[in-house]
């Protein structure tokens, strides 16, 4: 089980290190894992066990000329273990492809970084009913250039993007159908025993409160943590629901 706290651009370098301070200190001893955004926690999330520090994005290519980018390469050297690959705000905002994802997916294998593989579908396309079509094109275009072995060193998260900041909201059935959907679609290329290593998320506002109830779904395997996260008494209660 895993508990990715996202950040996104929040909070400052001070109020991150005490953010962090506050979870780590209202919790005795993690068994899951947590994986949290922030780089400048690097130093202290060292000296824990079962604590790593992703980036929230990465760039496609390997390096060059490409001013203000940050290359898996410079990650790897400040020792980041996870980088967030393809969330919807990358996709819908910078217009990232399902091709660009494989390369940022490709990339970060190659430094040992493990990529958290972000895919979810918005309003539109859960109104019309065409989800699963939309999700598994995802998978397709972007992972099952993968060999098993590499399949098996990804996360994924699933955002329900029609149900954040939306009015509407996903139920923990719905979340369910979708990851089992998911976990479906990397056994019909990689087999059942292959899929059900590789971790799947639920992103789609995670709270304490209903964080018990997702995580008791059977392929729901821990979440992808956004402003539940940034407070610390929340995101302890998060974690205690892994277990």
């Amino acid at each position: 089980m895993l508990a990715a706290s996202l950040w996104i651009s929040n909070p400052s370098a001070k109020a991150s290190d005490l953010l962090y301070s506050q979870a780590v200190d209202g919790q005795s001893a993690f068994g899951p894992s947590e994986v949290w955004t922030p780089s400048n926690i690097n130093s202290e999330v060292a000296d824990e066990d079962n604590y790593f520090v992703s980036a929230q994005n990465c760039y496609h290519k390997k390096s060059g000329a490409y001013t203000g980018e940050i290359s898996v390469e410079m990650l790897h050297s400040l020792n980041i273990n996870y980088c967030v690959v393809g969330h919807s705000e990358r996709r819908e905002f910078f217009l990232e492809t399902n091709a660009i994802l494989a390369d940022k997916v490709n990339l970060c294998l190659e430094s040992f970084i493990t990529p958290i593989f972000c895919c979810g579908e918005a309003l539109a396309i859960r109104e019309a009913g065409t989800q699963n079509e939309f999700v598994t094109k995802q998978l397709q275009q972007s992972l099952f250039h993968l060999t098993p072995e590499q399949i098996k060193g990804i996360v994924i998260a699933y955002e329900p993007i029609w149900a954040i900041g939306t009015g509407k909201t996903a139920t923990t059935a719905q979340a369910q159908e979708m990851h089992a959907h998911l976990r479906s679609v990397i056994a019909s290329k990689y087999g059942e025993t292959i899929a059900n290593l590789v971790p799947i998320l639920y992103g789609g506002s995670v709270k304490a409160n209903n964080a018990k109830e997702l995580f008791s779904c059977p392929d729901v395997d821990g979440g992808l943590v956004g402003g539940a996260s940034l407070v610390a008494a929340d995101f302890i209660e998060i974690i205690r629901s892994l277990k």
